[in-house]
């Protein structure tokens, strides 16, 4: 199975799935505070890639509180609101025991989940009319190839769900149904939905593309038009090994050697330049999760680079 991804972001992932799947099934407390966590971050993300103003400790008093927040809007709320009944559907569909179909109508409920209660009237429905994404030079094809477009996109993909990595294929398929920008509006988040059932189904965790990411998330998928599918591919695996490192930071004893810091923490201790591990960071060449602006690793993670390091120059 070829891959476009770095070796050594491909090995921590495949090592942290490995631990992870050790202590499956996980407890029930544990699982359900987890998917409660993700709930509301992939509700706020998503939702603020596309513009709402909500913050995440707001979206977690609209979702868990039921609370109005003053100076926001109405379709706002709803935006949280029906983001996270989405999120339930999906944990219902990894969580059945039946074969995943990947099918037009489950395309089209994540999106009528999403968009239900703002745009009722085009929930569910391909779109029939031209559309132009703002900010964007690819152009999505005319509406009355949308179906046939998307009647191939379903059969590509599940022609070659086995031809690539899971998080390769899970960014590949998210690229070509943004691409073919199916609906009049609720793309983005339909799209990152569909490409974390492709993840989930497969085994991994969810997978947050964060506000803070949104430019070089569009960057990535600009250079996936062009042909480029580095960059949306590696943005993923990111993204993956973060929620893997959640997960195995709450069902196992974290130590001082792997306990997260601050780059700039982190190069104190290990002669590195702050800047230096950044780079390493963002490259996927180290062990690393961003949360907001800011990236953290550990001492650990920068000895098993060393050590890598070590391994290729010889």
């Amino acid at each position: 199975m070829a891959t476009i991804l770095d070796a050594r972001i491909l090995k921590r992932i495949t090592d942290s799935l490995a631990e992870l799947n050790r202590h499956r099934p996980l407890k029930a407390s544990i699982l359900k505070k987890l998917r409660e966590q993700f709930t509301v971050e992939m509700t706020y993300h998503s939702n603020a890639i596309e513009g709402n103003r909500l913050t995440l400790k707001e979206t977690l008093l609209v979702l868990r509180e039921g609370v109005t927040i003053k100076g926001k809007n109405l379709q706002e709320h709803l935006e949280a609101k029906n983001h996270e009944e989405a999120m339930n559907f999906l944990f219902e569909v990894v969580d059945s025991k039946k074969r995943l179909t990947l099918s037009h109508q489950l395309i089209r409920r994540l999106h009528q989940l999403v968009v239900k209660d703002i745009e009722a009237s085009i929930a569910g429905t391909y779109r029939k009319t031209d559309v132009e994404i703002l900010g964007s030079k690819h152009r999505p094809p005319p509406g009355y190839q949308v179906q046939e477009q998307m009647t191939k996109f379903i059969e590509w993909m599940v022609k070659n769900k086995s031809k690539y990595h899971p998080i390769e294929f899970a960014a590949l398929a998210h690229h070509r149904f943004v691409v073919i920008h199916p609906f009049e509006d609720g793309n983005g988040r339909t799209g990152r939905l569909l490409m974390n059932l492709l993840l989930m189904r497969s085994g991994y965790p969810i997978a947050i593309i964060q506000k803070n990411d949104r430019a070089k998330y569009y960057h990535a998928l600009d250079d996936a038009d062009a042909g480029d599918l580095l960059a949306i591919v590696r943005l993923l695996a990111q993204a993956v090994e973060r929620t893997l490192n959640i997960y195995l930071k709450a069902i196992t004893k974290s130590s001082s050697q792997t306990e997260l810091l601050l780059l700039s923490e982190l190069a104190v201790h290990t002669g590195f330049l702050a800047k230096h591990l950044n780079l390493l960071a963002r490259k996927g060449m180290l062990k690393a999760q961003k949360e907001g602006r800011n990236w953290y690793s550990s001492l650990r993670a920068v000895e098993d680079y060393k050590k890598s390091r070590l391994r290729k120059s010889r």
